[in-house]
């Protein structure tokens, strides 16, 4: 399959990117790593009129420490923060759940500005910004606008994302000294999307859970945040019972759907045992096991 006919661009600046942006608005598709994007033209389930190459744009690459945050520019390469000794330190979770993403090479080229704004709901990043509660930076030729992960998926490849915006950053809070992370995901292949995953981030006080953070991948429309499964352990000791309690009501929060590759019921089985691995891995390094 070859692609349709559309006009191409490739700005230097992200001043450049918005006025494209405000001239030609939802007639445009933003190029990043293109793992998404150029399948969607190929398979002409994508017809913009114009595409707008982002590979230039040096300002949106970047990985910064900054008031107790990480601040992470939209077109830093996935690789990139594999291997940033920053996100290892101060999101062990996004370290973590990164290294799960596809393959090496789809890592080299993918972005987590692409993975955010493309809101696949079986993709790793979407579901661990939302457990960590990340802020995304959007700007336009109104100014900037800060939207919480919360309200930044709106559903299937759907964001919060207006035509004449472009997703410039993502905010993530340092952990917490004392917190426990884990990401767990299953798939029929290593590399494939995950048919159900899970991001844990927990945080210890006097052997109680003062905080926890759960989202899930596959199994919705988006990310789903697992609030009750939260609750099932938060203000409460470690204990089998508890995570089985909190394991069991992740499998009611989520809303899959049957396809070729899993059933339902399925599915809300392994969001179930996913929660659960990650529980206990999270906790155990809350606790001071880094293994």
């Amino acid at each position: 399959m070859k692609p349709p006919n559309f006009d191409y661009v490739a700005p230097a600046t992200v001043a450049e990117v918005l006025e494209h942006l405000r001239e030609h608005g939802s007639d445009t598709r933003l190029l990043a790593g293109g793992q998404s994007l150029v399948p969607l033209l190929n398979f002409r389930l994508s017809r913009p009129a114009i595409i707008i190459d982002l590979n230039r744009v040096a300002e949106l690459a970047y990985i910064r420490e900054q008031n107790g945050h990480l601040a992470i520019g939209a077109m830093t390469r996935q690789r990139a923060i594999e291997n940033a000794d920053s996100v290892e330190r101060q999101s062990p979770l996004l370290h973590e759940a990164t290294k799960h993403i596809g393959h090496l090479p789809i890592r080299s080229r993918g972005t987590i500005g692409g993975s955010l704004a493309n809101a696949d709901p079986a993709a790793e990043d979407p579901a661990v910004i939302t457990a960590l509660g990340g802020v995304m930076v959007l700007n336009s030729h109104r100014g900037e606008r800060r939207v919480r992960s919360v309200d930044f998926f709106r559903g299937l490849l759907t964001t919060a994302i207006e035509p004449d915006e472009l997703l410039c950053e993502v905010e993530i809070p340092a952990a917490r000294a004392g917190s426990g992370w884990a990401f767990e995901e299953i798939s029929r292949r290593h590399g494939d999307f995950a048919l159900a995953g899970t991001a844990a981030l927990v945080a210890l006080e006097n052997g109680r859970v003062v905080e926890a953070r759960l989202a899930a991948c596959g199994v919705g429309p988006g990310p789903v945040r697992l609030a009750h499964a939260e609750e099932a352990i938060i203000n409460n000791e470690i204990s089998d019972d508890a995570i089985e309690a909190a394991a069991a009501a992740a499998a009611l929060e989520v809303s899959p759907s049957t396809d070729v590759h899993a059933s339902a019921s399925y599915r809300r089985k392994l969001t179930s045992a996913m929660t659960k691995r990650a529980l206990y891995r999270a906790l155990a390094r809350a606790r001071g096991d880094h293994g």
